[in-house]
């Protein structure tokens, strides 16, 4: 049986294929097309999954689509996938149901809470669930406009950044900041305990299209004139008063019990994710890490699997690299095509080796091997590498490489044998999905890693997930005494993750990474 599905497509677009209970690939529009184009069928993830799983479009049974659908009539999209699958099945998704699908049957959980938190998807802004089995129901919804991810959107909009692209930003602001304004945002939320959020919109202006759109009445609470431009010096308090609010309401919202799933936008938020692990309500917590729109794609085939075929075998989401992979010959014509010198590394040996020597000759190196990452992070397959022994890898990383601002920083991989040597996080750090806190022992060695509180992003790395990945962090360990390497995304300039051996010669020649290794090839410049 093969199920296809589609879902984002209004807002990151991305396909996933499920053959016989198996996730073979999943690949966002956007990574692979190299271009946003909302509102129309991902054509190139579409195929990418096709490719990687060996599979005709005749040899389809079901295309599962989640809703919103893309912008026309309905009917021309149904005729155009009906068109292209000749012999499958059309389903629709609910896009909320599609969420909690893709983070409840990817858990490890026979029973489970699912909480689902977006800006707005059908008109839905947030539900919880109950799982069972195969089965999803429905506890309570949350209607936008009391939407949590539309309240995060406006204050990134405020703070100067980009809404709906830059609400990361604000959480990692918020680590540097106070409590002054928590209170503020949890009476914008109407906060009752046991009572879900109901939004003061007395605190926005219809009048004001810019800056949020906060009202007069919010500058007040600031002790601000009406729309004045918010000082450097209180940002950070404003996201810390933000980012609190919304953990004090979704840890309330969630509930307590054994099991919890999430999924949804808001909890891309790895502070969040972090503050429903440690909220003591819970025994159990997990959320799928690819959990925007473009996961929705996950829970489509889920879904359909489940829900439709009623099949009770539950697929896994492997090492969430479930993208395109390149051949030798592949890589070596990109090079040649682009008039690189270049060396072939015949064995992993001599590969880890170079790479190892390049990292402790304090360069920056850019990783990329195997299969593309699904969702927004890197995992080792596309990444760029530095030691954390380097005292300039903060700001090569950051400032010179990323173009980033100083308070994000990156993450620190370590082997999962000797992470708790290191750090204290929760397993949702296998998909860069949380947060930890360095031991006090290694605080110095790390700090340039460290945000406020003393927090880290940490990626513990399963040797069966990534083995060559795995190897290498164990081989800087023998080297320097120190099994962990930062890592952060391999792209540039709000690119998308580099996919392509294409995509990875041109970042790195727009770049300051020092070298990089493709596959087993190595260039420097």
């Amino acid at each position: 049986m093969v199920i296809l599905g589609i879902g984002g497509l209004l807002n990151e677009p991305a396909c996933a294929l499920l053959r016989d209970g198996e996730l073979v690939a999943a690949v966002e529009q956007r990574k692979i097309a190299r271009r946003r184009r909302r509102g129309t069928v991902p054509e190139e993830s579409i195929r990418a999954c096709l490719d990687i799983g060996g599979i005709s479009p005749e040899e389809v049974d079901c295309v599962a689509v989640v809703r919103p659908l893309a912008t026309g009539p309905e009917a021309r999209l149904h005729l155009e996938l009906r068109a292209r699958f000749p012999n499958s099945q059309i389903i629709l998704v609910e896009h909320h149901a599609a969420h909690a699908a893709s983070a409840y049957y990817a858990s490890p959980f026979e029973e489970a809470t699912i909480l689902t938190l977006d800006r707005m998807g059908d008109f839905r802004c947030g539900a919880r669930w109950k799982a069972s089995g195969n089965k999803l129901e429905v506890e309570r919804e949350l209607y936008y406009p009391d939407s949590l991810g539309e309240l995060f959107g406006r204050t990134t909009a405020l703070l100067g950044f980009e809404p709906n692209a830059d609400e990361h930003k604000v959480q990692w602001l918020s680590a540097y900041g106070d409590d002054r304004y928590k209170e503020l945002f949890l009476d914008i939320l109407r906060y009752q305990p046991g009572e879900w959020p109901r939004i003061d919109r007395s605190y926005f202006s219809s009048d004001r299209l810019t800056c949020g759109g906060f009202s007069a009445k919010f500058y007040r609470a600031l002790e601000l004139p009406d729309g004045a431009p918010i000082p450097d010096k209180l940002k950070p308090d404003i996201a810390a008063g933000l980012q609190q609010a919304i953990e004090q309401v979704v840890v309330d919202m969630a509930g307590s019990g054994e099991n919890l799933c999430l999924a949804g936008g808001l909890h891309f938020n790895a502070l969040l994710v972090a503050a429903l692990e440690n909220c003591g309500r819970w025994k159990n917590v997990f959320v799928q890490p690819a959990a925007g729109n473009a996961g929705t794609a996950l829970g489509a085939v889920f879904y359909a699997w489940h829900q439709v075929y009623q099949q009770t075998k539950r697929p896994s989401l492997g090492n969430l690299c479930l993208g395109p992979e390149y051949s030798a010959e592949e890589i070596k014509r990109v090079l040649e095509n682009c008039k690189l010198r270049f060396r072939y590394l015949l064995t992993s040996d001599e590969l880890i080796e170079h790479a190892v020597r390049e990292i402790y000759n304090d360069r920056i190196v850019a990783w990329m091997h195997g299969r593309m990452e699904f969702g927004p992070r890197a995992l080792g397959n596309r990444s760029i590498l530095a030691s954390p022994l380097n005292p300039y890898s903060t700001e090569n990383l950051n400032i010179y490489i990323k173009h980033r601002e100083p308070f994000r920083k990156f993450a620190a991989s370590v082997p999962a044998e000797v992470a708790s040597e290191y750090f204290e996080v929760g397993p949702n750090a296998r998909f860069l999905a949380t947060v930890g806190r360095v031991k006090p022992t290694h605080r110095e060695t790390l700090k340039s890693a460290i945000l406020g509180q003393d927090l880290v992003r940490i990626h513990v790395v399963y040797r069966e997930d990534n083995p060559l990945y795995w190897r290498l962090l164990h081989a800087a360990g023998e080297a320097s005494g120190l099994p962990i390497l930062y890592n952060t995304s391999f792209n540039l300039f709000g690119d998308p993750l580099v996919c392509s051996p294409r995509d990875a010669v041109r970042s790195f020649y727009s770049s300051g990474i020092d070298s990089m290794f493709v596959g087993h090839f190595f260039i420097e410049k």
